[in-house]
């Protein structure tokens, strides 16, 4: 009888850890706070912070990826497909950034019309075409330069604006006060990478995610791997870019957070160059609450404006 007993409960424990795993973990099922009026649902990093700025306590997000993940080859898991359901609106960054994802994305935009890309918003002429195929597609990695990445402001501000025409004045207010956020921290990017030699001003990454902010800023961009980190990089690319950091004599190359560094460290090996200690963020932003005091500046890492100026003060004191 005792032993029964012992089978009974220990099916139902695994009945129960079963359920638990199913789950969904974080905002997914919470209730929104006292003064949201808005649900919604962000893709990137980048995206759930610009509409948490412009939202403010208004909107409730729910941002499916985290830090160190990589949108190219995200896969939506239980606890997104429920937020989906729940969300009043949703916001991807677009440009295929997303992968696979984006043609259900497309897709709901056209049966709900309550989904949007923020990059759509941006002037073509101001897109770039990646030296790799890429499918034939545009450069998604539009947010290494700041003021393309303000072109997606208005999305985001219309779109909340038409959800929640109450919440118009202060949606307006937050994306332009935001927009001119973006124009500052322009200038100071610039200000720091007045500070490298014209021949240090190379940037050899894990894979071509820094084109937009390579040709806004005057450096030369390698990466090992293509645009999208789905890209495999071969033998031949590997050389390639050893005989590049060579014959530049470059002082230090740079790991990013959402790609296994294993590549990267292996070209310094072969290179004899050293890698930075710390991470870029390319696709992903860091960590909230991840804040730094340097060079006269205190920013967050787990925010889109800590998440430059990290990168730049890593490129520019790692090539001084």
């Amino acid at each position: 009888m005792l032993k029964k007993l012992c089978v009974i409960v220990l099916v139902l424990a695994g009945m129960l850890a079963g359920l638990f795993i199913l789950l969904p973990e974080g905002g997914a099922e919470e209730e929104m706070p006292e003064g949201a009026v808005l649900r919604v649902v962000c893709t990137s990093t980048m995206v759930t912070d610009m509409v948490k700025v412009i939202g403010a306590e208004r909107v409730y997000v729910y941002g499916m990826m985290g830090p160190g993940v990589d949108p190219h080859s995200y896969q939506v898991v239980s606890r997104d497909t429920l937020a989906l359901k729940k969300a009043d609106l949703v916001f991807y960054s677009g440009l295929h950034l997303e992968g696979k994802m984006q043609s259900s994305l497309e897709r709901r935009a056209e049966r709900e019309g309550d989904t949007f890309a923020v990059t759509d918003a941006i002037d073509k002429g101001k897109l770039l075409q990646p030296q790799d195929d890429f499918a034939g597609y545009h450069d998604p990695h539009v947010w290494g330069d700041p003021t393309v990445w303000a072109d997606t402001v208005d999305v985001v501000v219309q779109a909340l604006t038409r959800a929640d025409p109450e919440g118009k004045d202060g949606y307006q207010t937050r994306g332009e006060a935001y927009r001119k956020e973006l124009e500052s921290l322009d200038r100071w990017v610039k200000r720091r990478v007045a500070e490298l030699p014209l021949s240090q001003r190379v940037v050899v990454t894990s894979h071509d995610a820094f084109y937009y902010f390579g040709k806004a800023y005057g450096l030369e961009v390698r990466g090992l791997q293509g645009v999208s980190t789905n890209a495999e990089s071969g033998i031949k690319d590997r050389e390639e870019l050893v005989a590049f950091i060579k014959q530049r004599g470059l002082k230090m190359i740079f790991p990013e957070s959402s790609v296994n560094a294993k590549g990267i460290k292996a070209v310094a090996s072969e290179a004899k160059v050293k890698v930075s200690e710390h991470e870029l963020f390319s696709d992903a932003m860091g960590t909230p609450g991840d804040v730094v005091d340097l060079h006269g500046e205190r920013y967050d890492k787990g925010t889109y404006l800590g998440m430059i100026k990290h990168n730049v003060n890593t490129i520019v004191d790692g090539l001084k």
